[in-house]
C-alpha cells in the first residue's frame, strides 16, 4: 500500500518519466515480517530530491551558525562576566560588548550577588544608561534565556529594586508563567519559597497562584526531605490541598528525618494550627527510638509544637524533660519562659525541672520582664504547681509586681490575681485592684465569650476574698454581678455525667431531696447538691435556704445537725497528664467550696467508670459520702 503511494505520487509530481525498480528496506514501508519492492525515482528525480534535502540541511545549519558561529567570542564574553568583581566591571562590559539575551541575564544576576555581598545602594545601577541597556536587551531576547537563569533573573531583579510596574519585570514574570510547565521539581518549588517570603502584589499573586497549582499537580515528584520540609514550612499555608500532599509525603520520608526536618515539620504544624495526628506519632517514633542528641533551641521548639497542638506523647516529654534539666543553668531566659508556658498548656508537671526552673528564675529574677514573669506565674498556677522555695519564689514576685499593678492590660492582670488565688499567695492590694468598682465594670460590661470567662474569674477571685482572706475587708462584687453565665444549651452529658445523676436519683430516693448542676454565687458548678440531716437521712433540699445561690428557693433554716454534700465529678481533662493531681482551677473550685460549709464528694473518672453496676456505683457514692461525715466529725 505504501510503495503504491510513493508511486502514486512519483507520478503527479514527474509525469510519465519511467522508473527503475528499487528495494526498498521493510523497515522503512512495511512491518519487519514482509518485503516491500518499491519503484525507484530516476536519476533527475533522485538529484532534484537530494539537492532540496541539502539545501533544508544548508538552512538549519544556517540558523545554527547565526547563533553559535560566535561562540568563542561568547565564550570570552562569559568569562569576563564571571571575573568581573565590581558592578562598574559588568557595566563596562556590557557597553563595549554585543550580549545576547542569555548573558544579559547573567550580567544582572552577578550585579545583584555583587550589591549583596558588598552591601552597595542600587539606586545608582537602576539609573545608570549601560544597565538600562541590559535591560533592553532582555526584554528583546528574553525567550532565549535558559531556564536555569530565569528564575535567578527574576529574584534578582527584585533584590535590585525594580519597580515592579517596570515593563522588563512584568516581561520577565510572564515568561516565568510560560515556562512553568518546562521547569523542573525542584525549581518550582524554589520558586514557591522565595514568592511566598517576598512582599506580595497583585501580580506576584497572580505568579504565586500558578506555582501553587502546579505543586498541586506535580507534588508526586518530590524527591527528598529537603523539598518537603522546606514546602510544609514555607508554602504550605498557601494551599490546604497541598499541605495535605505534603504530610503524605513527609510521612513517607519521616525515617529519613534529622532532628532538624523533624523541629522544621513540627513547627509548619503547629503555626498552620494542623494537628496530624498519623504525621506527630510518626515523628515523634523517630524522635524516642533514633536517640537524636536533641539541641536546646530544637528542644524549646518541639515543646511549642506540641503544646501548641495538644498533642500528648509521654516518652517525648519525659525525653524532652531529662534533656532539658542538665541544661536550664544554660538556657536563655525566653527560652525558660517558652519551655514553661509549653508545658503547662500539655498539663505535663516534671517536679525536678520545675524545680529547676524555679531556682533559674530565682537566680537572674532581674533578666525576666513583668510579662515573662505574669507568664510564669499563669503557668505554675494552671499545674497547681507549688516551688519547694516558694517562699523566696513568692517574696521575689511581689517586689518585682509592686507598683506596677495598674500598667498591666486589665484582662492580664485578671488572670494574675486569679492565678495568684489559685496559688494561695494573693495579697489585698491584688483583690483590691480588681475587685474595684472602676475596674471590673469594665469587665463585666463585655458580653463575648472572652467577656463571660472573665466574668467567672472575677467571681473565683470574689470568692477567694470571701472565703479564703479573712482579713481582707473589701471591695467585693455586688449582687448582681454574681449571676453566672449560662453554658450553651446543647452541650451533651458526658458518660460519666450522666451515670453519676443516674445512680444519685437512687441515692437520693427522692428527686426532692437532690438538685442537679447548681450555679452558686462563688462562680462554680456543683454537678448535684444534696442535704443530710444528723441521723444521714436525705432533707428535701429545695426547702431551705441557700446562701451559695443567688437566688434562694426556700426560706426555712436549715436543722441543727444539717450538712451540705456537694458532689463534683473529675472528668479526664481536669487532672495533670498521667498524674492524679488536679490542675490549679478545679483545686481552687474543690477548696472554695470546702471553705463554703460544704463536704466534697470527688467522683473522678477512674473509679467510677470502673463500676459495672448501678449497685456498685450507688456503693460507692454512700461510702464516699460517710467518710466526708466521718472526716468532718473528726474535725
Amino acid at each position: 500500500m505504501a510503495a503504491r503511494l510513493v508511486q502514486c505520487c512519483c507520478r503527479r509530481l514527474f509525469g510519465g518519466s519511467t522508473f527503475t525498480p528499487l528495494a526498498i528496506s521493510a523497515s522503512l514501508l512495511a512491518p519487519a515480517s514482509k518485503t516491500v519492492i518499491a519503484r525507484a525515482l530516476p536519476q533527475a528525480a533522485l538529484a532534484s530530491l537530494h539537492t532540496s534535502t541539502l539545501s533544508r540541511q544548508t538552512d538549519k545549519l544556517s540558523v545554527k551558525e547565526q547563533v553559535y558561529s560566535g561562540y568563542p567570542e561568547h565564550r570570552e564574553i562569559d568569562e569576563l562576566i564571571e571575573a568581573a568583581s565590581s558592578p562598574e566591571d559588568l557595566l563596562h562590559i556590557a557597553e563595549h560588548h554585543c550580549l545576547n539575551g542569555n548573558q544579559a541575564s547573567t550580567v544582572v544576576i552577578q550585579l545583584s550577588r555583587l550589591v549583596a555581598e558588598k552591601k552597595l545602594e542600587t539606586e545608582s545601577i537602576l539609573q545608570d544608561r549601560r544597565f538600562q541597556q541590559v535591560l533592553n536587551v532582555l526584554n528583546s531576547q528574553l525567550s532565549r534565556v535558559w531556564n536555569s537563569s530565569l528564575l535567578p533573573l527574576l529574584k534578582s531583579l527584585h533584590l535590585l529594586g525594580l519597580e515592579r510596574h517596570k515593563r522588563e519585570l512584568r516581561s520577565v514574570k510572564q515568561e516565568v508563567r510560560w515556562r512553568l510547565r518546562r521547569l523542573n521539581f525542584r525549581q518550582i518549588a524554589s520558586l514557591a519559597e522565595y514568592m511566598a517570603a517576598s512582599e506580595q502584589v497583585e501580580d506576584q499573586n497572580e505568579l504565586l497562584n500558578d506555582v501553587v497549582k502546579h505543586l498541586e499537580l506535580r507534588w508526586t515528584e518530590i524527591g527528598d526531605t529537603r523539598a518537603v520540609v522546606t514546602l510544609m514550612a514555607k508554602v504550605g499555608h498557601l494551599s490546604q490541598t497541598l499541605m495535605d500532599r505534603l504530610e503524605d509525603k513527609a510521612l513517607e520520608f519521616a525515617e529519613q528525618f534529622t532532628a532538624e526536618d523533624i523541629r522544621k515539620v513540627a513547627l509548619a504544624l503547629a503555626l498552620q494550627n494542623r494537628r496530624s495526628v498519623p504525621l506527630l506519632r510518626a515523628i515523634s517514633y523517630h524522635l524516642v527510638q533514633k536517640h537524636f542528641v536533641l539541641s536546646t533551641s530544637v528542644l524549646v521548639d518541639l515543646a511549642f509544637a506540641y503544646g501548641k497542638l495538644n498533642f500528648h506523647q509521654t516518652q517525648v516529654f519525659q525525653k524532652m524533660a531529662s534533656d532539658l534539666h542538665a541544661r536550664v543553668p544554660e538556657m536563655a531566659h525566653g527560652d525558660v519562659g517558652r519551655c514553661i508556658k509549653s508545658f503547662a498548656y500539655l498539663k505535663w508537671l516534671n517536679l525536678p525541672l520545675f524545680e529547676a526552673f524555679t531556682q533559674y528564675t530565682l537566680d537572674n529574677a532581674d533578666r525576666f520582664t513583668m510579662l515573662q514573669l505574669c507568664s510564669i506565674i499563669l503557668s505554675f498556677a494552671r499545674l497547681n504547681f507549688q516551688p519547694s522555695r516558694s517562699e523566696n519564689f513568692y517574696n521575689m514576685v511581689h517586689e518585682k509586681l509592686g507598683d506596677q499593678l495598674g500598667s498591666l492590660d486589665p484582662h492580664l492582670l485578671t488572670d494574675l490575681v486569679w492565678s495568684l488565688c489559685v496559688l494561695q499567695q494573693v495579697k489585698t492590694p491584688y483583690l483590691q485592684s480588681v475587685l474595684a468598682p472602676p475596674f471590673y465594670s469594665q469587665l463585666l460590661d463585655d458580653q463575648t465569650p472572652r467577656g463571660q470567662n472573665y466574668r467567672l474569674k472575677l467571681m473565683h477571685i470574689n470568692a477567694a476574698a470571701r472565703l479564703e482572706c479573712p482579713s481582707y475587708q473589701g471591695p467585693f462584687l455586688p449582687p448582681e454581678a454574681l449571676s453566672a453565665p449560662e453554658p450553651p444549651g446543647d452541650r451533651k452529658a458526658t458518660p460519666l455525667q450522666s451515670s453519676l445523676q443516674e445512680v444519685l436519683n437512687e441515692v437520693a430516693k427522692d428527686e426532692v431531696n437532690r438538685r442537679f448542676n447548681v450555679h452558686t454565687v462563688y462562680g462554680w458548678q456543683l454537678d448535684a447538691e444534696m442535704m443530710l440531716n444528723s441521723d444521714n437521712q436525705p432533707l428535701p433540699i429545695k426547702d431551705f435556704a441557700a446562701p451559695h445561690l443567688l437566688q434562694s428557693e426556700g426560706t426555712k433554716p436549715p436543722p441543727r445537725g444539717t450538712r451540705r454534700i456537694a458532689f463534683l465529678r473529675w472528668e479526664f481533662p481536669n487532672f495533670s497528664s498521667r498524674s492524679k493531681d488536679l490542675l490549679g482551677r478545679f483545686a481552687m473550685a474543690r477548696r472554695q467550696m470546702q471553705a463554703a460549709g460544704f463536704l466534697i464528694v470527688d467522683v473522678p473518672y477512674y473509679e467510677f467508670l470502673e463500676l459495672k453496676s448501678k449497685w456498685q456505683k450507688a456503693a460507692y457514692l454512700k461510702d464516699k459520702m460517710n467518710k466526708a461525715v466521718g472526716a468532718e466529725m473528726a474535725k
